[in-house]
């Protein structure tokens, strides 16, 4: 109870960090948008859909979060927790855009430069950079967990370096009029962008196709779960996440007659969710009791079924 409790006030407290980075995400994609076209630059246009795609990730990742405190009704009984996967799915697809459309544009403009105006490129990037400083800290504090959070951390950190080239590409351009500076510049943009945006969509179909979470090891959480005594069995064992920072557990786990007459069933669960909160924090788990006897039956019912 306690630990849905922390899980329900964490997303609170993002919904609040992701309403003030998208205000300022917001204003700054304006601005640089109205920077790339006083000054020619295709690296502060880049920037600026960049931090397009960030506001919109950022609605979606308030809107999913939103949608995921919606109490679980009598057919959707997990709730609508994966809500902020698939925002998280929508927003790798997006970026992987956006980089498409970076390598394009860049191959196009190292073909044939576009005269870039260094001096308002420089001023319009330093704006981007301060309010990318500010929103990397106050993203900074969350807990880490939720893939959007982490999806927007890493979009705010690579406008952030984004807005150093654009100031770097600027700064050569003016010194030295290498105007094909700009291009390179959103085409290093377009490389930062593509791995993120691959780990995202990675992370986010682990989730949808009910892989087991990375970090946790089947045969481990088998062998300790075996460990418990009067436990001969386990099998059926299934690990999968409901949304970034929600792994559970199922397995059906066999124990002996004696057992079973010593200790009772609620004894034997107590021990069995006891080693996998503290060995592995898996908070949700369900497990299926069965004497040994039930074993051979439940063999015999899928070949049976078979």
């Amino acid at each position: 109870m306690g630990h849905g409790h922390d899980h329900a006030s964490s997303r609170a407290e993002d919904r609040g960090r992701l309403k003030v980075v998208l205000l300022v995400t917001a204003t700054v994609m304006v601005v640089e948008v109205v920077g790339a076209f006083v000054s020619g630059s295709l690296a502060l246009l880049a920037d600026a859909g960049h931090m397009a795609t960030d506001a919109a990730a950022v609605l979606l990742a308030l809107g999913a979060s939103y949608v995921a405190t919606l109490r679980p009704g009598p057919r959707s009984t997990f709730g609508y927790h994966r809500a902020e996967i698939l925002a998280a799915l929508l927003n790798a697809l997006v970026l992987l855009g956006v980089c498409a459309y970076l390598a394009y544009a860049g191959i196009s403009r190292l073909a044939d430069p576009t005269h870039v105006d260094a001096g308002p490129m420089i001023v319009f990037a330093t704006v981007g950079l301060l309010a990318n400083g500010v929103s990397l800290a106050i993203l900074s504090r969350a807990d880490g967990e939720s893939l959007n959070m982490r999806g927007a951390i890493n979009e705010v950190l690579a406008d952030l370096v984004g807005s150093v080239l654009a100031i770097a590409a600027g700064v050569v351009i003016w010194t030295t009029d290498f105007q094909r500076a700009d291009p390179i510049a959103s085409l290093v943009i377009a490389v930062m962008i593509l791995p993120r945006s691959l780990v995202l969509l990675r992370d986010s179909l682990r989730v949808l196709l009910e892989i087991a979470p990375a970090h946790l090891d089947l045969a481990d959480i088998r062998a300790h779960l075996a460990e418990v005594d009067g436990v001969t069995d386990v099998h059926d064992l299934h690990a999968w996440t409901i949304t970034s920072g929600l792994p559970s557990l199922s397995a059906h786990v066999t124990v002996t007659d004696e057992a079973l007459e010593r200790r009772g069933v609620g004894g034997i669960l107590d021990q069995l969710q006891e080693c996998a909160a503290d060995h592995f924090e898996l908070h949700h788990a369900t497990f299926q009791i069965e004497p040994v006897a039930h074993r051979q039956h439940e063999q015999l019912g899928d070949a049976d079924c078979d």
